[in-house]
């Protein structure tokens, strides 16, 4: 048993692709919030949270990994509420601002 222990057979890659997509979110993250000096969350957030997540999902899946499916499958329907609220949200904005005109 090694501590790290870095593979790169075709579905290990599948795992760091996850890896890479999902901790991607973080950097976007902060970069938008630096931007805009204040904390913001953007709604490509919860896409690349929703892609990672599925990505790694199939990893975890295709090895027949309990664990990492449990981990993985019910974060996905927690990403797609939050990108329905935003489309929610998006949707209404323009119904306000009419509204105050």
């Amino acid at each position: 048993m090694s501590f790290l222990e870095f593979r790169f057979e075709p579905w290990d890659l599948v795992g760091y692709l996850g890896n890479i997509v999902f901790g991607s979110r973080f950097l976007l993250q902060w970069y938008v919030s630096e931007k805009q000096k204040k904390s913001v969350i953007p709604t490509a957030f919860w896409w690349l949270s929703l892609i990672g997540t599925t990505i790694l999902a199939i990893y975890f899946l295709g090895l027949g990994n309990g664990p990492g499916i449990l981990g993985s499958v019910p974060n996905g329907l927690i990403y797609l509420r939050n990108l329905q609220l935003v489309r929610r949200q998006k949707l209404a904005e323009p119904v306000e601002k009419g509204a105050n005109t």
